[in-house]
């Protein structure tokens, strides 16, 4: 197929930065073969008019728990202990393989309309059911079990030794890895430094430079993390870490909210990618030092989370996010900037999960992995004075109108292509209520039911 979009305002998030005011992107099979102003060619299967339009690089997700999709509402306006053990866990842990799939394809749902097309899961349950939903929904995914070797009060299905975590991660590997045309991948996976010993660290580490994969690990996410870190390791969890030799260019550390300054130039010397979610933060984890890190060229993308902590699966409201909390914390109108923030969602993100080669911009010889965006097609996005602001501070993604992923249409005018929406939305809510009946959660009500 050979597919030319024309007219558009195209923004490329190229090393330049440059932008088309009124040009083309020709799109053969899975690649851009040509963009900015050039020669309408005559042979084109489809070209669609995008005049009025903006086409940019959909967006890169780097953290978020597509397990816990079900979950939505579950956790809301409650302590992180209650959060964790009342809530999260008994549902975590009452997953089935065909739950994590239903699960999945509901988040894939939600990340094709808001215009993601590439994610980074840090650990759910079945990455088999992780990778069925993926690989049916058309966009890209970097998967990783949920892996715990220790900690206090985790359910028995869940007590698993060094050994056993790791050979399981393997064999996933074994089985998923760069399947689905390269779209799925699996990575190795850390929950947390409460949940690991320096055996499972080390032994996660090697592994992952074996297989040329990255590792995804919540990092100094809590203050309560950092001081546990402390206490029974001698360190804070980055400084720990740095000491152990596991810092790296392909470690995803998700939340990065209590860094000292010297940790975040630990992060810069080695490289470390920092995924930063705003939305989550603010329930309850705190500020992370976005701005320095930028300042200190630290690779900073942006991620969801999951819904028990966010509820919105949906990366044009985290930029809108970003645009204001930094803003508000430091009392400094012009910190992190709207470009900056747009790179977050883009081309940072492609290079946190190690594939800025493949996308992330729009340029010749890249998947074609796009979104066009209508912003006339409501009041909300105009009128249309910065373009680039305007997308990180007006946009809505009901202004997303197409997403394409490897050179094929996962969304035309709204329409989901890859994915039964109803049937899902119906699976779904089947699946949430089963999940919640086995693993005996049931949420007070916060009115009077009559």
């Amino acid at each position: 197929m050979k597919i030319l979009l024309k007219n558009a305002m195209v923004i490329t998030m190229n090393e330049k930065r440059e932008v088309y005011k009124k040009g083309n992107v020709l799109i053969e099979d899975d690649k851009i073969i040509n963009i900015g102003h050039f020669p309408i060619p005559e042979d084109c299967d489809e070209i669609m008019d995008c005049e009025g339009k903006t086409i940019m690089p959909s967006f890169v997700n780097t953290h978020t728990h597509t397990s816990q999709q079900l979950a939505r509402g579950l956790a809301d306006d409650v302590p992180l202990l209650t959060w964790l053990h009342d809530r999260i866990w008994p549902y975590e842990s009452n997953m089935t393989e065909e739950d994590s799939y239903v699960s999945t394809l509901l988040f894939c749902a939600e990340q094709i309309k808001a215009g993601c097309t590439s994610i980074a899961e840090p650990g759910g349950q079945f990455v088999s059911g992780m990778a069925k939903a993926i690989s049916q929904a058309g966009i890209r995914g970097k998967l990783a079990k949920s892996v715990m070797d220790c900690g206090e009060g985790l359910p028995k299905s869940w007590q698993h030794t060094t050994d056993e975590e790791l050979a399981i991660q393997e064999e996933d590997l074994k089985k998923f890895h760069n399947t689905a045309d390269g779209r799925v991948k699996v990575w190795f996976g850390i929950r947390t430094i409460f949940n690991a010993t320096d055996e499972l660290l080390l032994r996660t580490k090697e592994l992952a430079d074996k297989y040329g994969v990255g590792v995804h690990m919540h990092i100094a996410e809590a203050k309560a993390e950092v001081d546990y870190a402390k206490e029974t390791r001698g360190a804070t969890t980055v400084t720990h870490l740095n000491n152990l030799g596991f810092l790296d260019k392909n470690i995803i550390a998700a939340h990065a909210v209590w860094l000292s300054n010297e940790e975040v130039e630990m992060f810069r010397d080695h490289d470390v990618k920092v995924s930063h979610n705003p939305a989550s933060a603010m329930r309850v984890l705190g500020f992370a030092k976005i701005p320095r890190m930028l300042r200190e060229g630290v690779c900073v993308a942006l991620g969801t989370d999951g819904t028990p902590t966010n509820n919105r699966m949906n990366m044009v409201d985290e930029m809108w996010v970003t645009s204001l909390i930094h803003k508000g914390w430091r009392l400094e109108p012009d910190v992190v900037k709207a470009e900056e923030i747009l790179a977050m969602a883009t081309i940072n993100g492609a290079r946190a999960v190690g594939e800025e080669d493949l996308y992330g911009s729009l340029e010749t010889g890249k998947k074609a992995d796009l979104i066009i965006i209508n912003p006339n097609n409501s009041p909300d996005m105009l009128p249309v004075h910065d373009p680039i602001a305007n997308l990180v501070t007006s946009m809505h993604s009901t202004n997303i109108e197409c997403t394409m992923c490897n050179g094929r249409w996962l969304m035309k005018n709204r329409v989901l292509l890859s994915i039964d929406e109803e049937a899902i939305l119906r699976e779904g809510r089947e699946h949430a209520e089963a999940i919640c009946k086995r693993g005996g959660i049931r949420l007070p009500d916060r009115f009077p039911m009559l």
